[in-house]
């Protein structure tokens, strides 16, 4: 069986169908922006900065520097376009593009469960358990599961997930407060933010 392999210039291809690029820029203005003024200053003679152009004209500088007008912007008005390699445009694109996924932090939320007639102990227990997560940085969603008969106790279930939250009160915040929905009674808390401790310093400027 034949193995279908991607040809990496379709993909750009089809990433640059994404861009209207010199001849289909059909608007009479632009705005210019880049990194490359110096350069398009000395081709014309005269400084060039970031500003508001006739579209003709920036696509001849363009043509001139064996380049391409490609606009980057074109909901802004007028449309903000950049005088640049195709190829280059996408790489750059692309790079940033991986640069900001990694800088997301994905985002960890842990369960605890309880019973409307959860013990002492059995809630000692997820407590500690819940610091922990949160500690680390994970959101921590609790909820009292009614089950039968056991939804008319429903004000236990508050009651369990407002000790919940207050034992939890130096580590975590809650996002909303308990609410019932269905069979099931829930509150998300996330880890609270604490400032780092400031390093004290002595009189000769050394940190203790």
């Amino acid at each position: 069986m034949a193995k279908n392999f991607r040809n990496p210039n379709l993909e750009k291809k089809d990433e640059a169908q994404n861009f209207r690029l010199n001849d289909a820029i059909r608007v009479p203005e632009i705005r210019l922006v880049g990194d490359n003024f110096d350069e398009i200053s000395e081709i014309v003679g005269k400084e060039v900065e970031t500003g508001v152009y006739k579209t003709r004209w920036v696509l001849e500088i363009a043509q001139k520097m064996n380049l391409d007008l490609i606009e980057i912007s074109p909901n802004a008005n007028p449309p903000v376009c950049k005088i640049i390699e195709l190829k280059k445009f996408l790489y750059e694109r692309k790079r940033k593009e991986k640069e900001l996924k990694a800088k997301q932090v994905k985002v960890v939320i842990k369960e605890i469960r309880f019973g409307p007639n959860t013990d002492d102990h059995d809630f000692e227990f997820k407590v500690k358990h819940a610091i922990s997560f949160l500690e680390e940085g994970s959101k921590v969603k609790a909820y009292v599961q009614f089950k039968g008969r056991s939804i008319v106790f429903n004000d236990r279930g508050k009651e369990l997930l407002g000790r919940f939250l207050v034992a939890l009160s130096e580590v975590g915040v809650p996002e909303y407060q308990p609410k019932l929905e269905e069979r099931r009674m829930h509150v998300t808390i996330a880890p609270k933010k604490v400032a780092p401790v400031k390093k004290k310093t002595d009189e000769n400027g050394k940190e203790s």
